[in-house]
């Protein structure tokens, strides 16, 4: 049998109480990037993100409503995915506080499908995609994308991926 919770014990959890639970389980960095109509490259840095579907393939990404890429990607509808590798730090960093010359400090080049910006240098993989979905989610946006073109490394590049839990990154180990 269910037991129901009332909404009194559904909000005892405090927001550093979330971040640091969240913070215990260590994910992959990414970059997401766009470009607004001028062709003017905004991005944020990324911990939130997983695959929803293969058929059509899907991912997700989480986009907090009070940054300055949202508006710009949900106008665009195309983003792209720059999965950072262990030397991907300064692209990380770069792109986790509100710089706002970030892209004249981390080298890009336009990607093939979308011309978006893709961080060649500091990325191991990368995923082009299509906006398909938006769905608030209560401080984010959940950006569900439809993936368009993919760019993968070859198993013996080395190219080990960026981690980062408990406040520090780490490179996956090899």
């Amino acid at each position: 049998m269910v037991t129901p919770v009332a909404d009194a014990e559904a909000r005892t959890v405090t927001r550093d109480a979330f971040r640091a639970l969240m913070g215990s389980h260590p994910s992959g960095v990414a970059v997401i990037t766009t470009a607004d109509e001028r062709g003017t490259p905004h991005g944020f840095t990324c911990t939130a993100l997983c695959s929803v579907s293969l058929d059509p393939p899907q991912l997700l990404v989480c986009a907090s409503t009070s940054g300055s890429t949202l508006p710009v990607l949900v106008a665009r509808g195309a983003f792209v995915v720059n999965l950072l590798h262990g030397d991907g730090r300064r692209a990380a960093e770069a792109f986790a506080g509100p710089a706002a010359d970030r892209f004249r400090t981390v080298p890009w080049r336009p990607a093939p499908a979308t011309g978006l910006p893709a961080l060649a240098e500091d990325a191991h993989a990368l995923a082009e995609c299509r906006v398909s979905r938006l769905v608030p989610a209560g401080d984010h946006t959940v950006v569900i994308g439809e993936v368009l073109r993919t760019e993968t490394p070859d198993p013996a590049s080395g190219a080990a991926p960026l981690l980062y839990g408990r406040r520090r990154y780490a490179t996956w180990p090899g």
